[in-house]
């Protein structure tokens, strides 16, 4: 069974690429959406795969995690692979993804983690295809060679650049206070009410009003997929002046 949240492909391609025949997907953002949280472990195997936040997991995975329940005979070999660009912050520790899991029975055999772009582009900038594109095929080779460690099930952690769970408590209070607020999105006259942003948002925050969006949740996960998926690229955070230059972004295969 792989679990995973995605907003913009990053973290569903590794999904793609290590997952099993036939093994048991389960998207994040699904189970939100439908209130489904019980499961009845089929495989022998528990992966959980998330982009990191603000040193930590998205408010979504949170909750989720926090609600799930999965039903097993024999333990099952669990794992966590966090999708990052400059640190996977204290996601994985005792106090987080850890801890989270704890509840259920279930404890970490092993922590990976898969360097790709971050698309928070409030400091991010993808504006440089290029260099977006050595990025992806850098990836692309680390999750070759998570696909072999997965095979054989190695313990223990395989992340670089992790921090002590005291500051992920500290950067998910900062998350929770202040950066998830949809107060910080905003949209411009560009915006053409395709109703991209409303269709595809992870914990259906967005709703169309005369033809524009409206933020109708006083905070959202922030996953800036609204803003990355619109075609006028009309939708901005705070006052603009870097996400209105720092580029778009939806994985895609590298490019020769």
């Amino acid at each position: 069974m792989l679990i995973y949240f995605s907003a913009t492909g990053n973290t569903k391609h590794v999904v793609n690429e290590i997952k099993h025949e036939n093994e048991q997907i389960v998207s994040i953002e699904e189970a939100y959406k439908n209130n489904l949280y019980k499961y009845d472990l089929q495989d022998d195997r528990i992966g959980i795969l998330s982009p990191t936040y603000d040193w930590g997991l998205p408010s979504i995975v949170y909750e989720f995690l926090e609600k799930l329940e999965i039903h097993y005979t024999h333990r099952p070999y669990t794992f966590y692979v966090g999708t990052f660009r400059t640190t996977t912050g204290a996601a994985s520790s005792s106090s987080i993804m850890a801890g989270l899991l704890k509840r259920t029975g279930l404890n970490l055999d092993a922590k990976f983690d898969i360097r790709m772009p971050d698309t928070w582009t409030v400091i991010f900038d993808l504006s440089n295809s290029n260099r977006v594109n050595k990025m992806i095929t850098n990836a692309e080779k680390e999750i070759e060679i998570l696909k072999k460690q997965l095979e054989r099930k190695i313990l223990g952690k395989y992340m670089d650049f992790t921090a002590p769970g005291f500051i992920g408590k500290i950067s998910k209070s900062i998350y929770d206070n202040k950066v998830r607020k949809t107060a910080n999105l905003s949209v411009s006259d560009a915006c053409i009410g395709c109703t991209l942003c409303a269709k595809k948002c992870p914990v259906t925050a967005i709703e169309m009003r005369e033809n524009k969006p409206v933020w109708v949740k006083e905070e959202c996960t922030m996953c800036l997929g609204c803003l990355h998926r619109c075609p006028k690229h009309a939708i901005f955070y705070g006052n603009g002046k870097a996400t209105n230059v720092h580029g778009q972004y939806i994985y895609h295969k590298p490019r020769n």
